[in-house]
């Protein structure tokens, strides 16, 4: 009878040390916060800013980008369709794409989008029904699968092109994922290859530089931009450090004053021109990216996972394209 009672207590123990692991394996939800690491947070982000769902239910938001006209531009990776939000949740869809991932304007107010399926740079036609193909080559190799893309200071198109959505069973034909410039004229032209894959990126309000991260190293560069639209002395700005499966660096975008909001672990990082880590924005769900919008561009319009998010702030988003 001892030996039973011992044998059950030592099964018992047994299932409750598995139990305990378990438990530890499960991540506890994720949840809104707003988390300082400097007091100069909260002159950018208010402390009882409060956290809207603008929309839910798609299977991969990216590329938000605002119109004046009152909707927000959404692309859905995983339903692979790209959709006008509006701010009481009704969405339209637009038009059916593969995999579209980053949007922004040209100064047309058209809508260019990187397509990873096409692996290429469209233009969406102004009633956002069908699109035309301004560069899916460079030196007569195909793109990997264009990520993200932003409008410089003197009209190109910048983008990257890491291999992150490289179409199943199709081949990588360039041997490096790239940073490039497509001017009016259809040219691309290749800028750094240096980083291992690149993702979003943005320039400073004054033009004079040209920020990339690199989602695989989790860092954040920062080029030296030229006006004849060429970059020098690539070098790290900061790292976002975090847990696997937490995120990593990817959309980004500049307030009027010089802060850089880019996404990363549990949320949106927010630094200061120096490289500092002002603080973060956590999420319940991991954002790709982020955009400026609102009456007064002080509103964050944010593409997470499975929604898209409302945030107003304390500052001013700096708009390419305005």
């Amino acid at each position: 009878m001892k030996q039973t009672i011992v044998a059950g207590l030592a099964l018992v123990c047994a299932l409750a040390g598995t139990f305990s692991a378990l438990a530890q394996e499960v991540k506890a939800p994720r949840s809104y916060r707003l988390t300082a690491e400097d007091e100069a947070f909260w002159k950018l982000i208010p402390r009882n800013a409060s956290l809207k769902t603008m929309g839910s239910g798609f299977g991969f938001t990216e590329g938000p980008v605002w119109d004046r006209a009152g909707y927000l531009w959404v692309s859905d990776e995983e339903i692979n369709k790209i959709f006008r939000l509006y701010p009481d949740g009704h969405r339209e869809e637009m038009i059916a794409l593969g995999d579209p991932d980053g949007n922004t304007y040209d100064r047309e107010h058209r809508l260019l989008d990187c397509a990873s399926v096409l692996r290429a740079i469209i233009r969406l036609t102004p009633d956002g029904r069908s699109y035309k193909v301004l560069a899916d080559r460079y030196e007569g190799q195909r793109f990997n699968s264009p990520n993200d893309v932003v409008l410089g200071p003197d009209g190109a198109i910048y983008f990257t092109d890491p291999t992150l959505d490289l179409p199943k069973g199709e081949k990588q034909e360039i041997p490096f994922q790239g940073v490039y410039r497509l001017d009016s004229s259809g040219k691309v032209t290749l800028l750094t290859k240096e980083l291992s894959q690149p993702n979003g990126l943005a320039f400073t309000p004054d033009g004079k530089k040209l920020f990339v991260d690199d989602s695989d190293k989790r860092t954040i560069w920062v080029y030296d931009f030229h006006p004849d639209g060429t970059v020098s002395n690539g070098r790290i700005f900061g790292k976002e450090d975090g847990a696997d499966g937490e995120g990593v660096p990817d959309g980004m975008r500049f307030d009027r004053a010089g802060h850089l909001f880019v996404t990363g672990p549990r949320g949106i990082w927010v630094w200061s021109q120096s490289g500092k880590h002002l603080g973060t924005i956590e999420l319940p769900e991991q954002p790709a990216n982020l955009s400026w919008g609102g009456k007064d561009d002080s509103t964050l319009y944010i593409t997470a996972t499975k929604s898209v998010y409302i945030l107003p702030t304390l500052t001013h988003g700096f708009i390419p394209y305005e």
